[in-house]
């Protein structure tokens, strides 16, 4: 298979896929068609190799020493998230919070905001798309609280429906939180138009990230958004470290997540006092390699532009969606005016998880099951579907191999 361009000028794909050396790798025998990164994306060279340079040349514990290495760690990874800040438009670089993973980012939004604001009687308002990380936490809550969890519906493409949304907002919405882009339907939510809604009732909202930030460029100056979530591993970096991005003031005055070294000014045994943001909720030795080397995809990610890399991928899923309506006995879930990235779908006769295996055979990795999604499949009723999504390193030529994949699929099951 020779990589194409699709169709985008000046976005070389052949070039950028260089830059990934797990795609030159075969699977059963085939070249590895990677279909599933809405999952987690590959990581660039430039990221593999900082990695190893920081265990290498600059391993030490952050903050506190005064050694050279401990200097060098430190400013790396304060570096880091100024890379971070930078790349979503905070106005400040404490505004910035390390975690694992946008689930962390989440619950400790959950935990800290939410148990001073959340009482018995209130409410807090999700939609019917969201991912298990943004339904669970406020669930939690709310048992806890005894408030209430209302969800806004969505109608058959799969867009959230506005009016409904706003309808449910009153006195006792505490909090709104809502996906910035579906992951089991590649919906991108007019999240701008959304923060305004809430806004005009008081009401704060948390906007999960973790889909959205790797292909499209995401202001949270300009949405206006009180939190934002986000996960290193789908913007081309390591596992194991997230974003929050919260506004000062909110931050200030929230609660410590979790109680330790580091996230300290003070300790006695009589009391003890907090460390500044975002000391305050980075509690423990970070991931300090996780966070230099999502600083190093920032870094790849720029070098190329989100905006070119936006323009190539939805060339790719205009592409795919046409070429899946195409088949017969092929359907696709999730077709919202605005989408990016995801094609969700389902094959007459053939459970998702059969199809999953009969394409692996031909060296292509897609991604089955219901997505930490349940309620959507529930929405569609389908119990799972099959997931191919998209990066900035897939070819049109892919799209057509699972293309062929699926006619062998339908041969079997039809």
């Amino acid at each position: 298979m020779t990589p194409v361009a699709a169709g985008v000028r000046g976005f070389d794909v052949a070039r950028v896929r260089a830059d990934f050396p797990i795609l030159r790798r075969q699977v059963r025998g085939r070249p590895l068609v990677y279909l599933d990164n809405a999952a987690t994306t590959q990581k660039p060279q430039m990221v593999i190799d900082a990695i190893t340079r920081y265990y290498t040349e600059s391993n030490a514990n952050v903050h506190r020493g005064v050694h050279e290495l401990s200097e060098v760690a430190s400013e790396a990874y304060e570096g880091a998230r100024r890379k971070v800040a930078a790349f979503f438009n905070a106005p400040r670089d404490h505004q910035i919070v390390f975690t694992r993973n946008a689930t962390e980012g989440i619950n400790l939004v959950a935990y800290a905001f939410g148990r001073s604001k959340v009482a018995a009687g209130d409410e807090v308002l999700i939609s019917a798309m969201e991912h298990h990380s943004n339904i669970v936490p406020w669930q939690l809550l709310c048992e806890e609280r005894g408030a209430r969890l209302r969800v806004a519906p969505i109608d058959d493409r799969g867009d959230l429906i506005l009016d409904e949304l706003e309808s449910l907002l009153s006195e006792r919405t505490k909090l709104l939180a809502v996906t910035h882009m579906s992951n089991a339907l590649g919906t991108v939510n007019p999240v701008e138009e959304i923060v305004k809604i809430a806004h005009r009732r008081g009401v704060p909202v948390l906007l999960d990230g973790s889909q959205a930030a790797y292909h499209m460029p995401v202001d949270v100056q300009a949405l206006d958004c009180d939190f934002y979530v986000a996960t290193g591993h789908k913007l081309y970096g390591p596992t194991g470290i997230g974003v929050l991005y919260g506004k000062e003031a909110l931050l200030d005055a929230m609660p410590p997540f979790l109680g330790g070294g580091d996230m300290i000014s003070s300790v006695t045994f009589e009391k003890s006092t907090w460390n500044t943001l975002p000391h305050k909720f980075e509690a423990g030795t970070p991931h300090i390699e996780g966070a230099i080397c999502l600083g190093v995809a920032i870094d790849y990610i720029q070098s190329i532009g989100l905006a070119p890399i936006g323009e190539h991928e939805r060339d790719l899923l205009d592409y795919g969606t046409a070429a899946l309506s195409a088949l017969d006995g092929v359907r696709l879930i999730g077709t919202a005016r605005h989408k990016a990235s995801i094609l969700s779908f389902v094959v007459d006769g053939a459970h998702p998880h059969d199809v999953g295996t009969i394409v692996d055979r031909e060296g292509i990795a897609i991604r089955t099951g219901h997505h930490c999604a349940q309620p959507v499949m529930e929405r569609f009723g389908v119990p799972a579907t099959a997931r191919a999504s998209l990066a900035m390193y897939n070819t049109r030529d892919e799209i057509d191999a699972l293309v062929q994949a699926l006619q062998r699929v339908r041969a079997v099951f039809g």
